[in-house]
């Protein structure tokens, strides 16, 4: 969908420097930028290369200003930001023909709404209800009353256990499995064995979610695992049952949460981050990658960087290495 600088400069609430009618198709990376595309520069280092591209225009901060006669610029407060609206803009989620294809089983009692897009091998269990304009890729799998709102999309091969509900504009990734059973047993010591502690809770997904491909979200045991509206997790993600996760987090790839923890708005998680059960995450923290957080611990101070095993602030930690290293150097010596 071209749109004009002018447009775009409006759109991104940017200002124009240069000829507010030239179209731009596309938005592009510096390296592989043509004419007609969009490139953003965050930093000055890299004005040069991106004016000298062959790209149609640039949006840069302020620092760019002065540059203006080599080629068309937006000039935006918070230029990556700027760059993503407009690639919102120029490339729209793609849309899907409402219908249902031959080959998907849809339950007699399933309510689908007639503006929803249903492909191919696409099983739909009794009572599950499917919002308007919602799309379910091939061979996804919807259990027993689930409920799937409004504009969401699912990539193939998505599976979704009774008991899960998701809001408006949620999508989830291929491969994704959502409301399975979380991982909780009781060791019978008399016999050396364990029985299954029942799994019969619910999963909440609340709007606008983004889940990547093969996560895992557990149900709750007896309650619920919530997932907080404007959440992003990354692809092989696993929240375990119980646990609630606040609004606006971003937990990156291979991050594991045990049952019970609960994660406050504005978490920042990296990856491979381990948080045993029972945690708190406080609002607003952000866990560097590969963090660990021991059980009933809690770990708060919005806009602090946690690091290491047991997470601990990136300054002390930092201290610790520099001790270590002096210790270490003195042993050599």
């Amino acid at each position: 969908m071209p749109q004009t600088l002018q447009s775009l400069a409006e759109f991104t609430a940017a200002r124009l420097i240069g000829d507010g009618a030239i179209e731009i198709a596309r938005v592009a990376s510096i390296g592989q930028a043509k004419p007609g595309d969009l490139i953003f520069v965050q930093e000055e280092k890299h004005l040069d290369g991106a004016l000298s591209s062959d790209a149609s225009a640039v949006i840069a901060g302020e620092f760019a200003a002065s540059h203006g006669g080599r080629k068309p610029l937006l000039i935006a407060d918070h230029p990556r930001l700027a760059f993503a609206r407009a690639g919102a803009l120029l490339h729209p989620p793609r849309s899907y023909p409402p219908g249902i294809h031959e080959t998907a089983v849809i339950h007699p009692s399933a309510n689908l709404a007639l503006t929803a897009s249903i492909d191919a091998y696409v099983v739909v269990e009794a009572n599950a209800i499917v919002g308007q304009r919602a799309h379910i890729g091939a061979g996804c799998h919807i259990g027993e009353g689930v409920v799937i709102g409004g504009d969401c999309d699912l990539y193939p091969r998505v599976v979704i256990y009774p008991g899960t509900t998701l809001g408006r504009r949620v999508t989830v990734h291929a491969g994704a499995v959502l409301g399975s059973d979380g991982f909780g047993f009781v060791r019978d010591e008399r016999y050396g064995r364990y029985q299954k502690f029942p799994q019969v809770g619910q999963l909440v997904i609340e709007d606008y979610v983004e889940i990547g491909a093969n996560c895992t979200i557990d149900r709750g045991a007896l309650d619920k695992t919530v997932i907080g509206a404007g959440t992003k997790l990354d692809n092989l993600v696993h929240i375990g049952h119980n646990s609630s996760v606040g609004g606006n987090v971003v937990i990156a790839a291979q991050t594991g949460v045990s049952g019970s923890v609960k994660i406050g708005d504005d978490v920042v998680v990296g990856g491979q981050v381990g948080l045993a059960d029972h945690v708190t995450i406080e609002r607003g923290a952000i866990l560097g990658a590969q963090c660990g957080v021991p059980s009933n611990k809690t770990i708060r101070g919005k806009g602090v960087v946690f690091w290491g095993t047991p997470a601990r602030p990136i300054r002390e930690y930092l201290k610790e290495l520099a001790v270590l290293a002096r210790l270490a150097r003195k042993s050599r010596d």
